[in-house]
């Protein structure tokens, strides 16, 4: 028996080729030019999939496929436009979509795509309804019109519906925190705590007790009896950030909480219940951490039930001139500055960058640049670039060759390209990023630069 597919677009050339390239003996399709006349259609020919554009007018994508669900659970519904809004893709992926496209790739998508929502459509089962809702990202800097980050929405609005652990993974920088708050927003414990724990900013020693809380007297300090953040966020989701770096035997307390729901205080006989979501980050690899016995097997395997992976910046330079604007338009509402705005070859000269940092350093450079500027309007000469990192991997082959004399080269053009004013700016990001590397050890970070401790201490800056 032939299937059938139903297109909603209010471009009838789209209409047409749509028609011609995905008809077959075997597939029938039907057109539709307005919402209202595709809905319409979608109650008379019960379609077995249905492929819609996201922007229309008086009922939008995301309504089309609200009502077609609440006809039909199991219903296939496919959304398309030129380039999706970051809500509108989780919000879709969170109600059930097949997928949500960007129309630049129908051509060479749309006929692969159709072919496996047919498939599943044969061997679909009844599953549960989601119950619908809608969160707004709100301040969070979730941007990105790339197909990387497309992937990634896409992969959140999907485990929004289920209560398995998340791994995600990505660079220092790329925003996986973001990510998580952003999971734990869309999901059924969105009303409920979400508590982020960073494992490599806590010594080994406290980690124990941060987590699950301690008795008084249970060690040396323990004044009194703590709560943990496992009770904390009892019912909500704990993110727990570098994970890597967590030590052996809180990895086990850790691995029977996702077990049996269950654990005790430090120094505590009594067993307390909790019920908590964990999702879980590093920019380790651990599965080599697993192969040298550095973290365990089966605790890895706990929590990289869904893995998120978060491109680098450098690999989707198209998000760039976005999240740059983005940031400007931030500050620029918290000045109350509304001429606050971007160059044209400051857009370009951030687009040739590599952005080692990730998203992290493109905010904070912008957050400089509207210190330092003397306009409004930032030019290429007010982006504070230029800290001896090599061009994207395409104009240098290998990034992390450069030699010393090439870094130094790097950062005295970035001194003479800015003003002498720069000069402390950038002394103090060395040291900054000489003590991030050194896990904020200053003594550490004071050798790996050649300097003695006070004169480090120094180049921090008297608020540090």
């Amino acid at each position: 028996m032939p299937q059938s597919i139903l297109i909603i677009d209010p471009e009838t050339d789209f209409l047409e080729w749509a028609d011609r390239h995905l008809s077959n003996p075997q597939v029938k399709v039907h057109t539709a030019g307005t919402a209202e006349d595709g809905l319409k259609k979608y109650l008379a020919e019960k379609p077995d999939l249905v492929i819609t554009e996201f922007h229309l007018k008086p009922v939008n994508g995301i309504e089309i496929l609200k009502r077609i669900r609440q006809a039909d659970p199991n219903a296939m519904v496919v959304l398309s436009t030129g380039f999706p809004p970051t809500n509108a893709v989780i919000e879709a992926m969170k109600l059930g979509a097949f997928d949500f496209l960007r129309k630049e790739t129908l051509p060479f998508d749309l006929r692969p795509l159709v072919e496996s929502a047919l498939k599943s459509r044969e061997a679909q089962r009844v599953s549960e309804s989601v119950p619908e809702a809608s969160f707004d990202l709100g301040d969070s800097v979730m941007i990105g019109r790339s197909q990387a980050m497309q992937s990634v929405f896409k992969i959140i609005g999907r485990v929004s519906r289920s209560e398995a652990a998340v791994m995600i993974t990505g660079e220092s920088g790329c925003g996986k925190e973001v990510v998580a708050r952003a999971v734990q927003r869309y999901s059924l414990r969105s009303n409920k705590p979400f508590v982020a724990i960073n494992c490599a900013a806590i010594p080994e020693s406290l980690l124990e007790s941060e987590l699950f809380g301690h008795e008084k007297g249970a060690f040396t300090g323990a004044t009194a009896m703590r709560v943990g953040r496992f009770e904390q966020c009892d019912g909500g989701t704990l993110f727990l950030d570098e994970i890597g770096e967590m030590p052996m035997h809180v990895q086990t307390k850790i691995l029977r909480v996702l077990q049996e729901g269950e654990f005790s205080r430090v120094g505590g006989n009594e067993t307390l219940k909790t019920d908590v979501r964990i999702i879980a980050a590093t920019n380790r690899n651990l599965e080599k951490e697993v192969e040298v016995g550095r973290f365990r097997e089966d605790l890895f395997y706990r929590l990289n039930v869904v893995r998120v992976h978060l491109p680098p910046l450098r690999e989707r330079p198209e998000d760039i001139p976005l999240l740059a604007r983005f940031f400007v338009d931030r500050l620029a509402k918290k000045r109350n500055n509304p001429r606050l705005r971007l160059s044209e070859d400051a857009y370009a000269l951030m687009e040739s960058y590599n952005w080692p940092g990730n998203v992290r350093e493109l905010e904070n450079t912008i957050q400089r640049a509207t210190v330092l500027a003397n306009t409004d309007v930032l030019t290429s000469r007010d982006i504070p670039l230029g800290l001896g990192i090599a061009p994207r991997p395409e104009t240098t082959a290998n990034p992390s060759a450069l030699t010393n004399e090439s870094a130094i080269a790097h950062l005295l053009d970035a001194a003479i390209t800015l003003n002498e004013s720069a000069l402390p700016w950038i002394e103090r990001l060395l040291a900054e990023e000489a003590l991030r590397r050194e896990n904020q050890d200053h003594s550490s970070a004071a050798r790996r630069l050649g300097l003695k401790p006070a004169a480090f201490k120094k180049l921090l800056g008297p608020e540090v």
